[in-house]
Protein backbone atom coordinates (compact mmCIF):
# COMPACT_ATOMS: atom_id res chain seq x y z
CA UNK A 1 0.00 0.00 0.00
CA UNK A 2 1.75 3.11 -0.69
CA UNK A 3 -0.09 6.32 -0.15
CA UNK A 4 -0.59 8.70 -3.15
CA UNK A 5 1.50 11.33 -1.79
CA UNK A 6 4.51 8.69 -1.66
CA UNK A 7 3.92 7.87 -5.01
CA UNK A 8 4.45 11.40 -6.28
CA UNK A 9 7.70 11.20 -4.25
CA UNK A 10 8.96 8.30 -5.94
CA UNK A 11 7.98 9.79 -9.46
CA UNK A 12 9.48 13.34 -8.83
CA UNK A 13 12.73 11.29 -7.50
CA UNK A 14 12.76 8.94 -10.66
CA UNK A 15 12.38 11.93 -12.83
CA UNK A 16 15.20 14.14 -11.01
CA UNK A 17 17.70 10.90 -10.89
CA UNK A 18 17.13 9.87 -14.60
CA UNK A 19 18.59 10.81 -17.94
CA UNK A 20 18.12 14.63 -19.00
CA UNK A 21 17.24 15.78 -22.40
CA UNK A 22 19.93 17.42 -24.41
CA UNK A 23 18.98 20.21 -26.68
CA UNK A 24 18.88 20.20 -30.39
CA UNK A 25 22.36 20.45 -32.02
CA UNK A 26 21.23 21.27 -36.04
CA UNK A 27 18.38 22.53 -37.23
CA UNK A 28 14.52 22.05 -36.11
CA UNK A 29 14.22 18.36 -36.59
CA UNK A 30 17.07 17.69 -34.98
CA UNK A 31 16.34 14.30 -32.07
CA UNK A 32 17.29 15.37 -28.21
CA UNK A 33 20.24 13.20 -26.98
CA UNK A 34 19.61 11.23 -23.38
CA UNK A 35 22.14 11.33 -21.41
CA UNK A 36 22.00 8.37 -18.46
CA UNK A 37 22.02 9.31 -14.96
CA UNK A 38 23.94 7.34 -12.28
CA UNK A 39 21.22 5.01 -10.50
CA UNK A 40 21.88 5.06 -6.63
CA UNK A 41 23.82 2.41 -5.39
CA UNK A 42 22.11 -0.68 -4.15
CA UNK A 43 21.68 -1.31 -0.21
CA UNK A 44 20.52 -3.55 2.45
CA UNK A 45 18.32 -2.41 5.49
CA UNK A 46 18.72 -4.86 7.62
CA UNK A 47 15.80 -5.25 10.53
CA UNK A 48 15.59 -7.73 13.57
CA UNK A 49 11.94 -7.91 14.81
CA UNK A 50 10.29 -10.06 17.13
CA UNK A 51 8.47 -12.97 15.32
CA UNK A 52 4.89 -11.85 15.75
CA UNK A 53 5.72 -9.10 13.25
CA UNK A 54 6.36 -11.10 10.17
CA UNK A 55 3.12 -10.02 8.48
CA UNK A 56 3.15 -6.80 8.87
CA UNK A 57 6.79 -6.11 8.54
CA UNK A 58 6.58 -8.00 5.31
CA UNK A 59 4.24 -5.38 4.20
CA UNK A 60 5.46 -2.36 5.28
CA UNK A 61 9.38 -3.75 3.83
CA UNK A 62 7.67 -3.84 0.07
CA UNK A 63 6.02 -0.80 0.30
CA UNK A 64 9.50 0.98 1.51
CA UNK A 65 11.67 -0.99 -0.86
CA UNK A 66 8.73 0.67 -3.69
CA UNK A 67 9.54 4.41 -2.65
CA UNK A 68 13.32 3.72 -2.39
CA UNK A 69 15.71 2.94 -5.26
CA UNK A 70 17.76 -0.13 -5.14
CA UNK A 71 16.92 -0.49 -1.02
CA UNK A 72 16.17 -3.98 -0.57
CA UNK A 73 15.20 -4.69 3.14
CA UNK A 74 15.86 -8.31 4.31
CA UNK A 75 14.73 -9.73 7.89
CA UNK A 76 15.53 -11.97 10.76
CA UNK A 77 12.28 -12.85 12.68
CA UNK A 78 12.91 -14.31 15.65
CA UNK A 79 11.98 -14.12 19.84
CA UNK A 80 12.90 -10.99 21.16
CA UNK A 81 14.97 -12.44 23.62
CA UNK A 82 16.70 -14.81 20.73
CA UNK A 83 17.33 -11.49 18.64
CA UNK A 84 18.82 -9.81 21.27
CA UNK A 85 21.25 -12.71 22.18
CA UNK A 86 22.44 -12.42 18.46
CA UNK A 87 23.08 -9.06 18.26
CA UNK A 88 25.17 -9.18 21.64
CA UNK A 89 27.03 -12.13 19.40
CA UNK A 90 27.92 -9.60 17.27
CA UNK A 91 25.17 -9.57 14.29
CA UNK A 92 25.26 -6.81 12.21
CA UNK A 93 21.97 -5.44 11.59
CA UNK A 94 20.12 -1.41 11.11
CA UNK A 95 16.92 -1.99 13.38
CA UNK A 96 15.68 -3.23 15.66
CA UNK A 97 11.80 -4.02 16.99
CA UNK A 98 11.47 -5.84 19.67
CA UNK A 99 8.04 -7.13 21.09
CA UNK A 100 8.91 -6.11 25.11
CA UNK A 101 10.78 -3.58 26.60
CA UNK A 102 13.47 -5.49 28.79
CA UNK A 103 15.10 -7.03 25.42
CA UNK A 104 14.84 -3.42 24.25
CA UNK A 105 16.09 -2.01 27.59
CA UNK A 106 18.82 -4.79 27.30
CA UNK A 107 19.99 -3.55 24.01
CA UNK A 108 20.64 -0.30 25.29
CA UNK A 109 22.36 -1.45 28.33
CA UNK A 110 24.54 -3.32 26.25
CA UNK A 111 25.68 -0.70 23.98
CA UNK A 112 23.96 -2.08 20.86
CA UNK A 113 21.24 0.96 20.35
CA UNK A 114 22.47 4.00 18.84
CA UNK A 115 21.65 7.07 20.69
CA UNK A 116 18.63 8.40 21.41
CA UNK A 117 15.81 6.46 23.21
CA UNK A 118 13.89 3.49 21.48
CA UNK A 119 10.48 4.59 20.60
CA UNK A 120 7.17 2.52 20.90
CA UNK A 121 5.33 2.02 17.63
CA UNK A 122 2.37 -0.61 18.71
CA UNK A 123 1.04 -2.35 21.43
CA UNK A 124 -0.54 -6.18 20.54
CA UNK A 125 -2.88 -8.11 23.32
CA UNK A 126 -3.05 -11.86 23.83
CA UNK A 127 -6.00 -14.34 22.43
CA UNK A 128 -6.41 -18.55 22.51
CA UNK A 129 -5.88 -20.55 19.33
CA UNK A 130 -7.68 -23.61 18.20
CA UNK A 131 -7.78 -25.70 15.27
CA UNK A 132 -10.60 -25.03 12.83
CA UNK A 133 -11.66 -28.28 13.73
CA UNK A 134 -11.62 -28.19 17.39
CA UNK A 135 -11.17 -31.72 18.39
CA UNK A 136 -11.06 -30.54 21.80
CA UNK A 137 -14.31 -28.94 21.30
CA UNK A 138 -12.71 -25.43 23.67
CA UNK A 139 -15.59 -23.29 23.94
CA UNK A 140 -14.30 -20.64 26.76
CA UNK A 141 -10.90 -19.77 29.10
CA UNK A 142 -12.15 -22.19 31.98
CA UNK A 143 -12.28 -25.49 29.39
CA UNK A 144 -7.92 -24.85 29.33
CA UNK A 145 -8.12 -26.85 32.72
CA UNK A 146 -9.94 -29.85 31.14
CA UNK A 147 -7.99 -33.12 31.72
CA UNK A 148 -6.24 -34.18 28.54
CA UNK A 149 -6.75 -31.09 26.67
CA UNK A 150 -3.10 -30.26 24.82
CA UNK A 151 -1.94 -26.68 25.14
CA UNK A 152 0.88 -24.92 23.66
CA UNK A 153 2.81 -21.71 24.85
CA UNK A 154 5.90 -19.92 23.99
CA UNK A 155 8.53 -20.49 26.73
CA UNK A 156 8.89 -18.08 29.52
CA UNK A 157 12.29 -16.63 28.26
CA UNK A 158 9.80 -15.11 24.93
CA UNK A 159 7.59 -12.15 25.81
CA UNK A 160 4.82 -13.68 24.63
CA UNK A 161 4.61 -16.75 26.87
CA UNK A 162 5.65 -14.39 29.60
CA UNK A 163 2.80 -12.29 29.10
CA UNK A 164 0.44 -15.94 28.60
CA UNK A 165 1.90 -16.70 32.37
CA UNK A 166 0.76 -13.30 33.62
CA UNK A 167 -2.70 -13.61 32.08
CA UNK A 168 -3.07 -17.18 33.93
CA UNK A 169 -2.20 -15.89 37.03
CA UNK A 170 -4.60 -12.93 36.67
CA UNK A 171 -7.30 -15.58 36.15
CA UNK A 172 -6.17 -17.84 39.04
CA UNK A 173 -6.81 -14.55 41.65
CA UNK A 174 -10.63 -14.75 39.84
CA UNK A 175 -12.94 -16.46 42.01
CA UNK A 176 -14.47 -17.11 39.18
CA UNK A 177 -11.79 -19.68 38.08
CA UNK A 178 -10.11 -20.36 41.17
CA UNK A 179 -6.79 -20.41 42.97
CA UNK A 180 -5.93 -23.59 41.11
CA UNK A 181 -6.97 -22.49 37.75
CA UNK A 182 -2.93 -21.19 36.67
CA UNK A 183 -1.40 -25.05 37.74
CA UNK A 184 -4.66 -26.98 36.04
CA UNK A 185 -3.68 -25.40 32.77
CA UNK A 186 0.01 -25.38 32.67
CA UNK A 187 -0.62 -29.32 33.50
CA UNK A 188 -2.04 -29.23 30.50
CA UNK A 189 1.34 -28.04 28.31
CA UNK A 190 2.97 -30.23 26.29
CA UNK A 191 5.12 -27.97 24.75
CA UNK A 192 6.79 -24.52 25.08
CA UNK A 193 8.29 -22.72 21.98
CA UNK A 194 10.87 -20.63 20.94
CA UNK A 195 8.55 -18.04 19.79
CA UNK A 196 5.04 -17.24 18.87
CA UNK A 197 4.67 -18.46 15.06
CA UNK A 198 5.97 -21.78 16.41
CA UNK A 199 2.71 -22.10 19.15
CA UNK A 200 1.11 -20.89 15.54
CA UNK A 201 2.26 -23.62 13.78
CA UNK A 202 2.19 -26.71 16.60
CA UNK A 203 -1.93 -25.79 16.15
CA UNK A 204 -1.92 -25.81 12.17
CA UNK A 205 -0.46 -29.07 12.13
CA UNK A 206 -3.33 -30.99 14.50
CA UNK A 207 -0.42 -31.07 17.49
CA UNK A 208 -2.46 -28.95 20.40
CA UNK A 209 -5.51 -28.40 21.20
CA UNK A 210 -4.72 -24.85 21.99
CA UNK A 211 -2.41 -22.01 21.95
CA UNK A 212 -1.81 -18.08 23.29
CA UNK A 213 -0.41 -16.32 20.50
CA UNK A 214 -1.14 -12.26 20.01
CA UNK A 215 -4.36 -11.26 18.34
CA UNK A 216 -1.99 -10.05 15.24
CA UNK A 217 -0.68 -13.80 14.95
CA UNK A 218 -4.44 -15.28 14.41
CA UNK A 219 -5.65 -12.33 12.32
CA UNK A 220 -2.47 -13.72 9.99
CA UNK A 221 -3.63 -17.44 10.78
CA UNK A 222 -7.66 -16.35 9.58
CA UNK A 223 -7.94 -20.66 9.26
CA UNK A 224 -7.97 -21.01 13.26
CA UNK A 225 -10.62 -20.75 15.56
CA UNK A 226 -9.74 -18.07 18.83
CA UNK A 227 -11.39 -17.70 22.56
CA UNK A 228 -10.92 -14.40 23.59
CA UNK A 229 -8.94 -13.03 26.39
CA UNK A 230 -10.93 -10.15 28.51
CA UNK A 231 -9.15 -6.57 29.25
CA UNK A 232 -9.09 -7.93 32.74
CA UNK A 233 -7.24 -10.70 32.55
CA UNK A 234 -5.03 -9.95 29.29
CA UNK A 235 -1.83 -7.88 29.22
CA UNK A 236 -0.81 -5.08 26.70
CA UNK A 237 2.32 -5.75 25.48
CA UNK A 238 4.53 -2.34 23.83
CA UNK A 239 6.78 -2.95 21.20
CA UNK A 240 10.23 -0.61 20.49
CA UNK A 241 12.20 -0.23 18.10
CA UNK A 242 15.98 1.50 17.77
CA UNK A 243 18.43 2.04 14.63
CA UNK A 244 21.34 0.10 16.60
CA UNK A 245 24.92 1.18 16.79
CA UNK A 246 26.61 -0.79 14.48
CA UNK A 247 24.20 -0.18 11.79
CA UNK A 248 25.08 0.15 8.59
CA UNK A 249 22.82 2.03 6.90
CA UNK A 250 22.11 4.29 9.98
CA UNK A 251 20.44 7.47 7.86
CA UNK A 252 18.25 4.30 5.83
CA UNK A 253 16.71 2.79 9.26
CA UNK A 254 16.23 6.29 10.37
CA UNK A 255 13.67 6.84 7.52
CA UNK A 256 12.38 2.77 7.57
CA UNK A 257 11.42 3.84 11.89
CA UNK A 258 9.37 7.30 10.06
CA UNK A 259 7.37 5.27 7.84
CA UNK A 260 6.13 2.61 10.57
CA UNK A 261 5.48 5.62 12.43
CA UNK A 262 3.75 7.26 9.71
CA UNK A 263 0.39 6.90 8.83
CA UNK A 264 0.67 3.89 6.17
CA UNK A 265 2.79 2.26 8.25
CA UNK A 266 0.16 2.39 10.57
CA UNK A 267 -2.53 1.13 8.94
CA UNK A 268 -0.83 -1.86 8.08
CA UNK A 269 0.23 -2.59 10.85
CA UNK A 270 -3.33 -1.97 12.20
CA UNK A 271 -4.53 -3.93 9.98
CA UNK A 272 -2.67 -7.12 10.65
CA UNK A 273 -4.33 -6.80 14.23
CA UNK A 274 -1.73 -4.58 16.11
CA UNK A 275 -2.57 -1.49 17.92
CA UNK A 276 -1.52 1.53 16.74
CA UNK A 277 0.81 4.15 18.82
CA UNK A 278 -0.54 6.49 16.30
CA UNK A 279 -4.22 7.01 15.16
Amino acid sequence: MIHIGARIVLLSALLAGCAALAAPTTGPTAIPTLIPATAPAPRTLTVFAAASLTDAFQEIGRDFEAVHLNVTVTYNFAGSQTLHTQLNQGAIADVFASANHPEMDGAVKDGLVAAGAPLDFVTNRLVVIVPADNPAKLQSLADLRRSGVKLVLADKTVPAGKYALQALGSMSNDPAFGSDFNTQVLANVVSYETDVKQVVAKIQLGEADAGIVYISDSIAAPELKTIEIPVSFNVVASYPLAVLAQAPNPDLAAVFIAYVLSPEGQAILKKWGFTPIKP
